[in-house]
């Protein structure tokens, strides 16, 4: 019969330093993506003159670059 047990020798060893750093850029990353979406979503919101719509997205950007 053949042991299905997982061996931690077949994984490699994770740096947790390179973790931490790839995560960082990741959510930078994300961040400047999601800044992006914000930044059209508003020019669309003044375009369209709907201010509820403009205020909510200024929100939204202020407490994403808070962040």
């Amino acid at each position: 019969m053949k042991d299905n047990a997982v061996n931690p020798s077949q994984f490699p060893k994770v740096n947790v330093t390179d973790s931490l750093i790839a995560e960082m850029v990741l959510d930078q990353a994300l961040n400047a993506f999601r800044e992006q979406q914000i930044q059209k979503e508003i020019d669309q919101s003044l375009e369209n003159q709907n201010k509820e719509e403009f205020l909510r997205l200024t929100e939204e950007l202020k407490n994403l670059s808070a962040v």
